[in-house]
């Protein structure tokens, strides 16, 4: 058994060997756990997002040692912990940054999966646990922006939980479910509250283990989509492997150090990030009988609002609310089934052909581009980009059984190249 590998080692470590697998858990998942020698710059951000992870889990417990999750307290509490509770304002601004943050990272690493083919075959599972923790994210995200109890915060979450009514028949139910009352109040507020800090937190931290478990049993990918345990020497070791620790555990602290240094300067300089990581309307409680004059989501969200906004006819007798619902789950969804859309005989980017190489792009420059339509009021002419983008957002998906098997591709190395 894996346990008693390192039974029968001197000292307390011994010991603890002989009752639990300290030591082969180290060599399984660092000492001994041989990745590709050639990662670059694109290989940080798996760190990064666990890094974020911790900052948010810790700066989330001592802001609820202070806050109080009432419609009458949640306000003055957010208050009291940025003026007088001590260093209560870093705390604040760590967490609502870390946010952000976090989806920066996340986004990026979910870029690189797509550049380089880590969700082929045999990372599919990796790739599902993947999303399912960034499903897992939005969901935790949405529940902690209606936390401040500010005027965006509630108007966000009014628009947001509104969109459940437009399912047929059980929308209306299901969205007073979800309320717990016949609108936003305190009893949404304490459930939310709930889900944010106790039950989602766990989910999250389960699926990470998951994920970092699939990844260690299949190995990691690397830029040129080269399986390194299929050329092994005569230890059983990859020529093009190297221990991850010391190496990347070494490495990946440069990226801690640099993203450390940016997270610093925005916490201490621009917290607020321009009215983008905290909106302005948040500066003023939760007021029902007052509507901000824009209404949109924080920024991680607001590419898929845009696309729910970019659906604006009515089909097979449903309203244009339903399809932009169904448009923006599918946009979510149809990132699950990837790992089987794509045909290639390559899996990196840098072997696949131009039409892969230009969608990629494309792809990428419409998800920014909706991310800054969702932020901006709507008008006809924002809205048609929108519904372009829309449209190559999917298509990138829905074309890519077609386009990746019918396009040339450049021959793959048998080793690494660095």
């Amino acid at each position: 058994m894996a346990g008693h590998r390192n039974k029968g080692n001197p000292g307390l470590m011994g010991w603890i060997d002989d009752r639990f697998p300290a030591t082969a858990l180290w060599d399984d998942h660092l000492a001994k756990y041989y990745a590709p020698k050639n990662f670059n710059f694109w290989y940080f951000f798996g760190s990064l997002a666990l890094l974020v992870l911790v900052n948010q889990i810790v700066t989330g417990i001592w802001l609820t040692m202070s806050y109080n999750p009432t419609a009458e307290g949640a306000f003055a509490s957010l208050e009291y912990i940025m003026r007088d509770v001590e260093y209560g304002w870093l705390l604040r601004y760590m967490h609502s940054t870390g946010a952000s943050a976090f989806f920066v990272v996340i986004y990026l690493h979910m870029f690189r999966g797509l550049m380089y083919g880590s969700y082929r075959k045999p990372r599919e599972l990796v790739w599902i646990f993947g999303m399912t923790i960034y499903l897992a994210l939005m969901a935790e995200a949405f529940m902690g922006y209606l936390l401040p109890w500010g005027q965006m915060s509630y108007w966000g979450a009014q628009v947001i939980v509104s969109l459940f009514g437009a399912i047929p028949v059980i929308g209306p139910d299901l969205q007073q479910w979800i309320r717990g009352d016949y609108l936003i109040s305190g009893i949404t507020l304490n459930r939310f509250f709930a889900l944010h800090v106790v039950a989602l937190p766990i989910v999250i931290l389960a699926l990470v283990v998951l994920h970092i478990i699939a990844l260690h049993e299949v190995g990691s990918n690397n830029p040129d989509g080269i399986e390194i345990h299929d050329n092994l020497d005569e230890n059983g070791i990859p020529k093009d492997g190297i221990p991850f620790h010391p190496y990347y555990s070494v490495k990946d602290l440069v990226g801690v150090g640099v993203f450390l240094f940016v997270f610093s300067i925005i916490v201490f300089f621009f917290p607020e990030g321009g009215g983008y990581m905290i909106e302005r309307p948040n500066f003023e409680p939760a007021n029902a009988l007052k509507t901000p004059d824009h209404i949109a989501p924080v920024w991680y969200f607001t590419a898929f609002y845009a696309m729910l906004r970019a659906v604006t006819f009515n089909l097979f007798g449903l309203d244009a609310k339903f399809w932009g619902v169904v448009v923006m789950g599918a946009a979510i969804a149809i990132l699950f089934v990837l790992p089987w859309l794509d045909r290639s005989p390559v899996k990196s980017m840098r072997y696949k052909g131009w039409i892969s190489k230009t969608y990629l792009i494309v792809f990428a420059i419409s998800f920014v581009i909706l991310s800054v339509l969702g932020v901006l009021p709507a008008t006809d002419a924002r809205t048609l980009v929108a519904q372009i983008c829309t449209v190559l957002y999917f298509g990138y998906f829905l074309l890519m059984p077609f386009y990746t098997r019918l396009e040339s591709t450049k021959p793959v190395p048998q080793r690494v190249t660095g």
